[in-house]
């Protein structure tokens, strides 16, 4: 079960604390400049939405002094709590049924949530390679659309192979991995055949609560 999480917004259409990232979005959603964090506490997000965001951003803590007047380092966490979500983009994610197991995948709006494309399942694969494959898959259906569209996707390792043009993966190919590998070639290919403008980024789950495509298989 996960742990219940706290959604600080301090400039968005109705600023305070909300229990659910659900309730966060619909504040921040759409609003220019909205600025919100979470938070592991309820008491830890009530001191942060008191002092401001000037005062909270990149605090370990709200209200933290260690280290006070020393310049902040700029961190992953940093960057995403001042990087806004561009909702005019397509959210990847995978599903499995093991790792190794059967893999699926889906493209979604991230503002309504439709699914714009999905495929699967196939029949063995991980995790890395089925989010590569829908990075790939779209990026070519942003491309026939002529939309230079943000895609969003959670995986470093299937970011860092798109980026790269090609896969380090442990799975060994045979009889029950050719499906995959076959798609996973065919995508590398794409991907040094064809160029794109289209921003792919990671999704800052930390900040931002699960992917809009996530398949809810966490356990």
């Amino acid at each position: 079960m996960a742990k219940q999480k706290y959604y600080v917004v301090w400039v968005g259409k109705v600023p305070g604390v909300y229990t659910s990232w659900s309730e966060c979005q619909e504040q921040v959603n759409q609003f220019t400049d909205a600025k919100y964090k979470s938070y592991e506490s309820k008491s830890e997000a009530e001191t942060a939405y008191q002092l401001g965001w000037k005062k909270s951003w990149g605090l370990a803590k709200a209200g933290a002094t260690k280290d006070a007047g020393k310049p902040k380092k700029t961190t992953e966490s940093t960057i995403a709590m001042n990087e806004q979500i561009d909702y005019n983009s397509i959210s990847v994610d995978v599903g499995t049924h093991g790792n190794p197991g059967p893999v699926e995948y889906k493209g979604v709006d991230t503002q309504t949530g439709d699914i714009l494309f999905s495929y699967g399942p196939i029949r063995k694969g991980t995790n890395n390679l089925g989010e590569f494959l829908a990075i790939v898959h779209g990026l070519a259906y942003l491309q026939k659309l002529g939309s230079d569209k943000t895609i969003y996707s959670d995986s470093v390792n299937a970011l860092k192979w798109v980026k790269q043009k090609a896969v380090s993966s442990t799975l060994v190919r045979d009889e029950s991995t050719a499906e995959i590998w076959q798609l996973v070639d065919r995508a590398v290919l794409w991907l040094k055949t064809n160029s794109y403008k289209n921003k792919v980024t990671k999704w800052q789950t930390k900040e931002w609560g699960e992917i809009k495509a996530d398949y809810g298989r966490k356990s």
